[in-house]
């Protein structure tokens, strides 16, 4: 028995580590396009805000594609949804030097590119891992995977800047798509079918009752109307909504903040490389934390600490080592939100939809992405710099800790080793 529950343990980890390499490519490679914005409008001659316009339809529709995936893969099956979005993305990445005009950057980073890693985006990664992987693991798992995703921002950030210069900018676009390819592999591992154990354990999960109705009996669309129709679920998505529009402006144009700044390339590459170096910390330590602590809380402390820690920013004067501070900082929570969100979805919908319902919450999350990627070039284009920004991103973040509060959380189950709980 001891050997089959190691030898189980093992195959879990395996999961989680091929889920996190493919998360490490999605998010490291997607994360590496704001450093050519600049360079695309010098090639487009369209206008920082186009360019930024672009920039914010490539998060919304990263999210909307995460749960239109999900439904499909709900239906059909993961591996065909990840394999093609993996596949979309590469091409759409190495396409984009061959975008000379609005409509073809609208097309490429905005949205083909956009639809594919939103594919193989964290709700479809997580929901295909926890086939495989019982309860009692999955937020140990959650950690890993972001933190995967981290290693990809902290390695692939530098070396996309180091092939801008040495390479050349068009180069570097074609060589990152090719890069893109290396996912499938692992979609492999993280697709192939559950065992007989597994397959028992996600059917009692399904089958999980929440509000007198049973999640696992429900269709999709019922699944949907149901999530709708749950305060604590839409309260889960408003804060979400808060967070990627902090986010998303930061990641997009971080780099024009230190141009602003009169710094060079290298401080922007670095700094959201630290980013992700210090998320692989913050993502392992709330995978740890929400085991036995409340999600809700963990959320809310999350988003009060990056109120602090931008207003900090902001006040503070901009050299590199103020720069590398925010970074290290804003890393620790960059992420860590992630784990916590989805925990959150499964304990009030249940895992039969998670791909869907996370898949929704991230859409709301992409929502908040697209106007802080778009109004931050708007910001810059009106006034000249990104204050009111930085001002709206600590307001939102504040709001977004006030409203996870009210949110219904089971009190966690107290983790037992080796022992399978119900969702």
């Amino acid at each position: 028995m001891d050997t089959t529950v190691r030898v189980r343990s093992r195959s879990h980890l395996t999961i989680a580590l091929a889920a996190g390499a493919v998360f490490a490519l999605g998010l490291g490679l997607r994360q590496s396009l704001p450093l050519f914005i600049s360079l695309l409008n010098s090639h487009t001659g369209v206008g920082y805000a186009t360019v930024s316009l672009a920039f914010g339809v490539s998060q919304l529709m990263w999210g909307v594609a995460q749960p239109v995936a999900g439904a499909i893969a709900d239906r059909w099956g993961p591996r065909p949804v990840m394999i093609a979005g993996a596949t979309l993305f590469a091409a759409a990445v190495a396409a984009t030097p061959a975008a000379d005009n609005a409509i073809a950057l609208m097309l490429l980073i905005g949205v083909a590119a956009a639809a594919g890693s939103g594919a193989i985006g964290p709700a479809m990664l997580m929901s295909a891992a926890n086939r495989l992987i019982p309860e009692v693991h999955r937020a140990m798992a959650s950690g890993i995977v972001n933190a995967g995703g981290s290693v990809g921002q902290f390695t692939i950030l530098p070396l996309t800047q180091l092939l801008i210069g040495t390479a050349g900018w068009q180069p570097a676009l074609v060589l990152l798509g090719a890069a893109g390819l290396a996912a499938i592999p692992a979609i492999r591992v993280i697709t192939r079918a559950a065992p007989a154990h597994a397959n028992a354990h996600a059917s009692a999960a399904g089958d999980s009752t929440e509000c007198g109705a049973k999640v696992g009996e429900a269709r999709v669309g019922e699944a949907l109307r149901g999530a709708l129709r749950d305060p604590s679920f839409l309260l889960l998505s408003a804060g979400f909504f808060a967070c990627g529009f902090h986010i998303a402006f930061i990641s997009t144009h971080l780099p024009g903040v230190v141009a602003l700044c009169g710094m060079p390339a290298t401080v922007s590459a670095w700094s959201l490389s630290l980013i992700g170096l210090c998320n692989i910390l913050g993502s392992l330590f709330i995978g740890k934390v929400i085991q036995a602590a409340s999600m809700k809380y963990a959320l809310a402390v999350l988003y009060f600490a990056r109120a602090l820690l931008i207003m900090a920013f902001f006040m503070a004067p901009k050299t590199p080592v103020s720069f590398a501070l925010f970074a290290a900082g804003l890393g620790f929570t960059y992420l860590s939100t992630v784990p916590p969100t989805i925990g959150l979805v499964a304990r009030l919908r249940g895992a039969r939809y998670l791909a869907t319902l996370f898949g929704v919450v991230m859409l709301s999350h992409q929502l908040g992405g697209f106007l802080g990627a778009w109004l931050g070039g708007k910001a810059f284009e009106m006034t000249g710099s990104y204050d009111w920004m930085w001002q709206a991103d600590i307001a939102l973040c504040l709001l977004a800790a006030m409203l996870h509060l009210p949110i219904r959380e089971a009190r966690p189950l107290p983790v037992v080793a080796g022992q399978v709980q119900p969702t």
